[in-house]
C-alpha cells in the first residue's frame, strides 16, 4: 500500500510524525504537508503565489501552501505514481460536528477524494493532546481494513479519537455529525500601540450531542468514525425547490 500523508498543523507537528511511524510499519508513506500551522484553512488554495516544496532531512516534503495545496501537489507532482490512499492528521484537537466545515485536516482528505482516491482524516480530541499513539494505532487498524471494505466513491472517513491511553478506549462507533450553538462573537482588544485588533471567540457549546453523534461517542471514550460525503447537494430539497422555482418568471 502507498499512502500520501498530510495535515493542517504543519510538517513539524508531533501528530504527523507519530502517525507516519505507525503507517510505515505496513505501507510506503510519503509525507507532504504545509510548512506552518494552517488550522482552519478549510479547502483554500494558493492561487496568486507560486508553490514551493522543500524536502527536509526527515524525507518529509514541506510546502509553502495550504493542506489542500499539499495534497494536490503531492499527488500531481511529487510522487512518481499515485498513492492508494490519502491520510490527513493526526490533528491537534477535535474535528467534530460543524467544525469539519473549517478543518484543514478534513479538507486535505477531501482533496484526496476529489482526485479520485479514498481518504481518511484523523483527529485527537482533548485539551492536552498527549496520546497521539492511541489515534495512530486506531487509524492504522481502520486503514488496513479498507482493502476489504472500500469507501464509496464520494465519501471520506472522519476519525476522532479521545485523548486517552489505548487501553481505555471503549471501542469504535460509527456516528453522524453533531451540531454546536453558534460561536461567541469576535473579541475586540488593542495591540501595544493602542490600535484595535480582533480575535475569534470561543467555539459554541454542543447543541446536538445526543446518541449517535460524534460528540456523544467521544465523550464516552469511544473513537468516532463518521463517513462524510463530498457531494454537498441537498438532494432532499430538490423536488420542492423545482416546484416553487417553476412558478418564477425570468
Amino acid at each position: 500500500m502507498k499512502i500520501l500523508l498530510s495535515n493542517d498543523d504543519g510538517v513539524h507537528a508531533q501528530g504527523i510524525k507519530i502517525l507516519y511511524q505507525e503507517l510505515v510499519k505496513f505501507a510506503e508513506v510519503i509525507v507532504v504537508a504545509p510548512d506552518r500551522n494552517c488550522s482552519g484553512a478549510s479547502n483554500s488554495l494558493t492561487l496568486l503565489n507560486p508553490l514551493r516544496a522543500h524536502k527536509l532531512d526527515s524525507g518529509f516534503y514541506s510546502v509553502n501552501g495550504t493542506p489542500t495545496d499539499s495534497v494536490h501537489l503531492g499527488i500531481s507532482q511529487l510522487m512518481s505514481s499515485a498513492p492508494d490512499l490519502v491520510v490527513a492528521g493526526i490533528n491537534n484537537g477535535a474535528n467534530l460536528g460543524d467544525d469539519t466545515l473549517y478543518s484543514g485536516t478534513v479538507a486535505a482528505a477531501a482533496e484526496g477524494r476529489h482526485m479520485g482516491l479514498p481518504a481518511v482524516a484523523v483527529s485527537l480530541v482533548g485539551k492536552e493532546e498527549s496520546h497521539y499513539q492511541t489515534a495512530a494505532v486506531i487509524a492504522a487498524n481502520i486503514i488496513k481494513r479498507l482493502d476489504q471494505h472500500p469507501l464509496a466513491a464520494d465519501q471520506i472517513i472522519n476519525l476522532n479519537v479521545p485523548d486517552i491511553p489505548l487501553s481505555e478506549v471503549q471501542g469504535i462507533e460509527v456516528t453522524r455529525l453533531g451540531h454546536r450553538h453558534k460561536a461567541e462573537t469576535m473579541k475586540k482588544t488593542t495591540d501595544p500601540w493602542g490600535r484595535d485588533i480582533f480575535w475569534y471567540g470561543s467555539l459554541g457549546q454542543e447543541l446536538d450531542c445526543g446518541t449517535g453523534t460524534d460528540f456523544n461517542a467521544v465523550s464516552r471514550n469511544f473513537a468516532s468514525v463518521t463517513p462524510l460525503t463530498v457531494d454537498m447537494t441537498a438532494h432532499q430539497s430538490m423536488d420542492n425547490m423545482k416546484k416553487w422555482m417553476s412558478e418564477l418568471t425570468v
